[in-house]
């Protein structure tokens, strides 16, 4: 019997990969559909009275439309929402486009995150496979807790859909595509920023190719082309940040400050939001140890993307979506995703009932992060 060798079993390997990372991808879906559907019939005591898309479209998800809708100024029948600024316009532009074939604002939001979802997840498998792992990693991000906001149509999975291809073309040193899928994931998130600072970090470490430095600032323009459209908006050029303070009241804050009015906030008088501002601050203590793993291991550029948007919400006024933050760390994914079996199923064990916790918390209308 022939054996297959070289690049045609190569080829092969790549190829079941994807299969994997898509097959996981497909069934997780499956998965907190069914739930989120059971979930409606357990809260409408039997009676299916709110709509799919209607418990899927919560909280960030209804700015992200309303943005789409009518841009930065938001509803003209509705007070001016000060926070809509906090958001970058990749995933509402996307929005609006996708909504001129499909006429659900709803529907183009979850389509997208959809299809984002599973470019991010063939991305992270090849990157798995690049450092010896497997779709391991892949299965373990979508069974996080968190990992409900990859179903919501929320900015995560797109971003996820331009920063892991940028960071698996960098470790490739195809540099060119590498720094315009950053472009897109700046056009996303503000973590595009810190995604942008990694490749610097990558480059200077790792190739030294000078020629193609000028390159490497492209990621930055669209985090300065955004700016300077808010201040030809607003006369603001800081309307980002300032967004956050009064949308959410997030202004800068000593650590300890931060720390202390989130233990405050998780342990102090029990109300809606205890449970997951205790959430936040393991999620808190996992970056930290997962920053300090990277330096250790001289991982200088996966410290650089992981560490400096940490640092920034480890110094908010208090900690909000850290563990949201999480879902984009691919090197707590890849790590995960290279435990033995044992260590590896516990850990899964464990995630499984925080994420169906996390799916009925959304779905019914609380805060899940």
């Amino acid at each position: 019997m022939a054996v297959r060798t070289g690049k045609g079993a190569g080829l092969i390997s790549a190829v079941g990969t994807d299969r994997a990372a898509l097959g996981a991808w497909a069934g997780t879906r499956l998965g907190v559909l069914v739930l989120s559907v059971a979930v409606a019939a357990y809260w409408s005591y039997g009676d299916l009275k709110d709509s799919f898309l209607d418990r899927w479209t919560q909280w960030d998800v209804d700015l992200f439309i309303e943005i789409a809708k009518y841009g930065y100024r938001g509803d003209p029948s509705q007070p001016q929402d000060a926070g809509l600024p906090a958001f970058f316009p990749g995933l509402p532009i996307l929005i609006r486009a996708v909504h001129y074939v499909v006429p659900s604002w709803e529907l183009s939001a979850l389509l997208i995150s959809l299809v984002a979802g599973a470019v991010a997840m063939v991305a992270l498998a090849r990157l798995a496979r690049l450092t010896g792992g497997d779709a391991k990693a892949v299965v373990a991000l979508l069974l996080s807790p968190y990992a409900v906001f990859l179903f919501a149509g929320y900015s995560e999975a797109l971003f996820l859909a331009f920063a892991v291809p940028a960071w698996l073309l960098a470790r490739q040193r195809r540099w060119e595509p590498a720094v315009l899928c950053a472009m897109g994931a700046t056009c996303v998130r503000v973590t595009g920023i810190f995604l942008a600072a990694a490749l610097i970090v990558e480059f200077l470490v790792a190739d030294r190719r000078w020629r193609l430095t000028p390159w490497l600032v492209l990621p930055f323009t669209p985090v300065a082309a955004y700016a300077l459209y808010q201040w030809r908006r607003t006369g603001d050029w800081l309307a980002w940040q300032h967004a956050q303070q009064e949308g959410w009241g997030r202004s800068m804050a000593w650590p300890w400050d931060a720390f202390r009015t989130t233990w405050q906030a998780a342990f102090g008088d029990h109300n809606e939001f205890t449970g997951a501002f205790r959430v936040e601050i393991v999620a808190a203590i996992v970056g930290v140890a997962l920053t300090c793993w990277l330096l250790a291991r001289r991982r200088w550029s996966e410290a650089v993307y992981v560490g400096l948007p940490l640092a920034s919400l480890l110094t908010s006024a208090f900690y909000l979506s850290i563990g949201r933050a999480a879902l984009l760390w691919w090197p707590l994914w890849l790590g995960i995703g290279r435990l033995r079996w044992p260590a590896y199923l516990v850990v899964i064990v464990v995630f499984v009932p925080l994420l169906t916790e996390e799916v009925i918390l959304f779905t019914s209308g609380h805060w899940a992060g």
